[in-house]
């Protein structure tokens, strides 16, 4: 590795910060969850048509980065604009045509109504922008701003490559931060962000990476992809942490988040709580090979669970 992150502390130091660190997530959460901004935020992702299975399955795969659709009227509603040249999204309507016709038993007319299920088209938050003037309850994580002045993005990527997965800087959505993929090893950084939040990015992805995400079965990830992303976002803010980068304002509302979405959770305590030992091992894991030694120990994925 050309670039290293030093550390001062011993390993007993590191481990009894990196569980402090872990230990107050859930606190944090449950405040941000008590807070006006939370509720806000609730009444946003509430206000949203429940899509059926059928078009959430063509919506993403028409675009499979989509977070929340909505029509070009009701977004404005919402407060954002669809951007000109935005390709919209196709979905089936449903809505019903009264007929009248006559009853063949009987001879009378009756009236009838018939399903129809007209296309129509929708757009994810990501195709729009927040009108002028108007508040952004969109979201509780706030993209972090500012330097990454421990080099930790070039010091996981060095990482990363070493470990056989390339990192690339591209222009994405303007909402998603980054992504993992197995399929030619590739992590992927959106090249508009600032560098403390590419750094917080680029720990995530390897989270997921260490974590063993990506080789569980597509089921497996869609049912528990909050469990997931809690998992690697928990990683990224106790990592982060003990390299000396607050990531809270994007990483308490980003956990708070996935945690109400997952289905198997239990309240924010067992969500949080629950993984402390697979995030607390990734976190070694990652900390460790971040160390400055001559060969950085490859990425072994643990076991998804």
């Amino acid at each position: 590795m050309s670039r290293t992150t030093r550390h001062t502390k011993s390993p007993e130091q590191r481990r009894a910060e990196a569980e402090a660190l872990h230990a107050g997530i859930a606190d944090q959460v449950q405040a941000l969850r008590s807070s006006e901004a939370w509720r806000r935020f609730l009444d946003f992702s509430r206000s949203f048509h429940s899509y059926s299975l059928n078009n959430v399955l063509l919506i993403l795969g028409q675009r499979p980065t989509a977070t929340a659709v909505a029509g070009f009227r009701q977004w404005q509603g919402k407060g954002r604009q669809v951007r000109k040249g935005e390709k919209s999204l196709k979905i089936f309507g449903y809505s019903t045509k009264k007929i009248t016709e006559e009853d063949p038993k009987t001879g009378e007319e009756v009236e009838k109504r018939l399903p129809r299920f007209p296309i129509l088209s929708v757009f994810d938050i990501a195709q729009t922008d927040l009108i002028d003037g108007q508040e952004d309850h969109s979201t509780v994580a706030h993209r972090l701003t500012g330097t990454d002045d421990l080099d930790i993005l070039a010091t996981v990527s060095d990482y990363l490559t070493a470990s056989g997965w390339s990192v690339t800087r591209e222009q994405l959505d303007g909402h998603t931060n980054g992504y993992a993929t197995n399929h030619g090893h590739r992590v992927v950084i959106e090249a508009a962000l600032s560098p403390a939040q590419a750094a917080k990015t680029i720990i995530h992805e390897a989270a997921h990476i260490t974590l063993g995400h990506l080789d569980a079965p597509e089921r497996d990830y869609r049912e528990h992809r909050g469990a997931m992303e809690c998992e690697a976002e928990s990683v990224a803010y106790v990592l982060a942490g003990l390299l000396g980068l607050d990531t809270s304002a994007y990483s308490i509302g980003y956990i708070a988040t996935w945690s109400d979405k997952d289905t198997d959770t239990h309240g924010v305590s067992e969500e949080v709580h629950g993984t402390a030992t697979r995030v607390l091992a990734a976190v070694h894991t990652l900390t460790e090979a971040l160390e400055p030694t001559e060969n950085a120990t490859p990425i072994v994925a643990m076991q998804p669970q």
